[in-house]
């Protein structure tokens, strides 16, 4: 068969429906809660089994250029050549990408805005695994807030993280006594998991790149509670 009649692999519905934005360089993806980043050592599902459909012709499979927690979802973006990798690299590390995430809280915070600027470090113990927490000795970690809606005893913030500690939100939101609803490592866990949204992204690329995430179904119900419209 000629080179130039092979057709490339479809990309599947579940897949293609969680396109947020796409040209020659850059995806961003709607990632499901539930759904790693990486394959795990034990296997299993993972967002690296889509790579091979979202290639599309490109010499290189597209790589995630960011970080984001197995049970959050939302926008996730992916270099799809090693240019725009390391472009997309060298924007997440000088802190020039815009990231804001929607969370709802088990507590209502004591102000409409804020700021929480608290040092994280990881620690381990064989009872409970590895986790972060606040300590002085810990590196740098702010994170700004601000309540979008409140109900029942809960609030609807949007976080915005001026640095990239890993599950920096969480625990910011629970050393201040309002954990993320559903999350079962600072807080309590919940049935409808951890309500935590990487709503949007901006990347000052040429031209930019600008995304938002859907409300995923788990989290709308507790979200109306708390005066969001069901709006997207």
């Amino acid at each position: 068969m000629h080179p130039a009649s092979r057709t490339r692999p479809a990309v599947p519905a579940a897949v293609l429906d969680r396109i947020l934005h796409q040209d020659d360089a850059v995806i961003v993806l709607d990632k499901p809660a539930g759904l790693p980043v990486h394959r795990g050592p034990r296997g299993g599902a993972s967002l690296e089994d889509w790579l091979p459909a979202l290639q599309q012709g490109k010499r290189h499979l597209p790589q995630p250029a960011h970080r984001l927690d197995t049970d959050t979802a939302g926008c996730l973006a992916l270099g799809r050549t090693k240019p725009a990798l390391a472009a997309l690299g060298a924007l997440f590390a000088g802190k020039r990408a815009e990231k804001t995430y929607w969370a709802v809280l088990r507590g209502v915070p004591e102000a409409a805005e804020g700021v929480i600027d608290a040092p994280l470090r990881k620690i381990s113990s064989a009872a409970r695994g590895w986790r972060m927490e606040v300590h002085p000795d810990g590196q740098n970690a702010v994170t700004r807030w601000q309540v979008l809606g409140t109900g029942e005893g809960l609030a609807w913030v949007a976080l915005t993280p001026e640095t990239g500690r890993t599950h920096q939100l969480r625990v910011h939101c629970a050393q201040r006594g309002w954990p993320i609803l559903g999350d079962p490592l600072y807080g309590a866990a919940a049935d409808s998991g951890l309500h935590l949204l990487a709503r949007s992204l901006t990347l000052p690329l040429v031209p930019p790149v600008m995304a938002t995430a859907p409300v995923p179904e788990a989290m709308r119900a507790v979200m109306r509670r708390c005066g969001w419209a069901a709006e997207g």
